[in-house]
């Protein structure tokens, strides 16, 4: 090594050291006393070892933080060597990763535009390389002192957002604040992953609620994990921070690189599952026990899908918001699939607006990374009332309907139980393009309920009967009759609607075979600059 060179390689060294530093060493023993990660520590525990490579790191702020633009200790302490933001690649699984991490400790971790235009370049990175991408947000939001650049940024990275969606996984944890303009790239990516008591997500904070409103609400009420995650914000509350950055990677193993490839299978064991009976379990069996024999009595999904599903393992979504229906990830065969399933056990599953916007955005999710989808009925139909109808239940529930209906990639569902109405038709029917129908024995498929049913069609004869023990025998003759008759799966089987009407205890079997069946599946693209979602 040559003397210049020497002399230039500790240069190099001095500078990246001090990129390395982070900010404020007051801020980073108080964020480790309070059990926080640095923006460095995140990022190595999320990748594989050794395996992320850093850019940008000699980036620096081209406004002038009060040191002056030259060369010596004073410029560099205002204009700190990263701007703010760790971000580079790496690999997670042995798969590879875009990863930016906001760094508290310098400025707060606020955006300004050196810190945006990094952002912009990790984010186009992963988009050129067709993998995911994760943010790890923890910012104080735009850095006022650089103005209008500053907030120039947040509208340009939320551009790649929108460009980005549907193309490649974006992934948002909030680890600290994540407020104003900030809070809306999260927003716009797939998942979004908070920690319970130290994440906080809202448009504007506190001090401005109570000047603006007067309303007097504290960070946690207006803004925290429990908050955003009853709200339908946050996809996960992670207990620390090192369960969130664990969710993420277990995440990332159900989903494909981008839009053009499909996620990755994993081995199982268990048998074959050629045909419809020829490796039953206990656990298969069990599911025959399962209907109550009361029709009002509770058949908790979750119990299905602990014996449909490899290991009964459920990557659960949005678990705090609409518990009236179920989505999340998990594995048949080893490969990937969507569930969306009806919980009768909350709310007895009806479909109202939370629960549709919910199961909508997951369907989308699904078709848009080529995850099947797998759904299980048992819905009483849409919830009434005023308040939902005032709040927009038509046009908001439309929103699954059109999201059943637009996807392409293999579709099985299953009726367990009620499909009742428009319940029936939303939920994957056969006529929305669902490729695979099963019903169990138990399914009811009708327009209603027998009750409403029997009052609606025998209304006459039931006035003309009064009251009394006559008329209760009639009533109850009359709903017997109606169960009989059109509370079940064969009507719709006889006319194609249900493709078969199976055991419970087939359940699992016959899902391996229809998702192996339809591995070949092939869509036709519309033609058309974009479809019209009722948003």
């Amino acid at each position: 090594m040559t003397r210049a060179t020497a002399v230039s390689g500790k240069e190099l060294d001095r500078r990246l050291a001090l990129a390395a530093a982070g900010g404020s060493p007051r801020t980073l023993a108080r964020r480790r006393a309070e059990g926080r990660m640095s923006a460095r520590e995140r990022i190595e525990a999320l990748c594989d070892p050794g395996t992320f490579t850093e850019l940008d790191t000699l980036v620096r702020s081209r406004a002038d933080g009060g040191g002056g633009s030259g060369g010596g200790a004073g410029a560099e302490a205002a204009r700190p060597y990263g701007d703010g933001l760790v971000c580079g690649h790496g690999q997670i699984g042995g798969r590879p990763v875009c990863v930016f991490s906001q760094d508290v400790s310098v400025f707060g971790g606020s955006l300004g535009e050196a810190f945006g235009e990094k952002i912009i370049k990790v984010m186009e990175l992963a988009m050129r390389v067709g993998c995911p991408i994760i943010g790890i947000n923890d910012s104080g939001g735009a850095r006022i002192q650089e103005g209008v650049t500053a907030l120039a940024r947040y509208a340009e990275y939320g551009r790649l957002n929108i460009q980005a969606s549907g193309v490649i996984p974006q992934i948002s944890m909030i680890m600290g604040s994540c407020a104003g303009g900030a809070a809306y790239s999260p927003a716009l990516t797939d998942v979004t992953v908070m920690v319970d008591e130290t994440s906080h997500m809202f448009v504007t904070g506190p001090d401005v609620v109570r000047s603006v409103t007067g309303e007097d609400v504290t960070l946690e009420e207006l803004g925290g994990a429990r908050h955003n995650a009853a709200a339908g914000t946050a996809h996960y509350v992670a207990t620390d921070e090192a369960d969130a950055l664990d969710w993420v990677q277990c995440l990332l193993g159900f989903l494909p690189d981008n839009a053009l490839s499909t996620p990755p299978s994993y081995p199982r064991s268990g048998g074959s599952g050629r045909s419809g009976r020829d490796d039953l379990t206990d656990a298969d069996r069990a599911l025959d026990r399962l209907v109550p024999d009361s029709a009002g009595g509770l058949l908790d999904v979750r119990k299905v899908l602990d014996v449909v599903l490899d290991d009964g393992d459920l990557l659960e979504f949005q678990e705090l918001f609409a518990g009236n229906i179920v989505c999340g990830l998990g594995r048949v065969d080893g490969e990937s699939v969507g569930v969306v399933a009806n919980q009768s056990a909350v709310s007895a599953g009806v479909l109202d607006i939370d629960a549709s916007e919910k199961a909508a955005r997951f369907v989308r999710f699904c078709d848009a990374f080529n995850i099947p989808i797998l759904t299980f009925v048992d819905v009483p139909g849409y919830l009434p009332g005023l308040d939902q109808e005032r709040r927009g239940i038509i046009r908001r529930g439309a929103k699954l309907l059109f999201a059943y209906g637009e996807a392409t990639v293999p579709m099985v569902t299953v009726v367990l139980r009620k499909a009742y109405g428009g319940g029936y038709a939303v939920m994957g029917s056969k006529h929305l393009g669902a490729d695979i129908n099963l019903a169990w024995p138990s399914a009811e498929i009708a327009v209603m309920g027998a009750t409403g049913a029997v009052e609606v069609l025998h209304r006459r004869e039931l006035r003309a009967a009064g009251t009394g023990p006559e008329a209760d025998q009639l009533r109850a003759r009359l709903t017997a009759d109606y169960e009989r008759t059109a509370l079940s799966p064969y009507a719709a089987a006889e006319r194609g609607f249900i493709d078969a009407v199976i055991q419970p205890c087939e359940t699992r079997a016959r899902i391996r075979a229809g998702l192996r069946s339809l591995r070949g599946k092939r869509s036709v693209q519309q033609v058309g600059k974009h479809n019209n979602m009722p948003l």
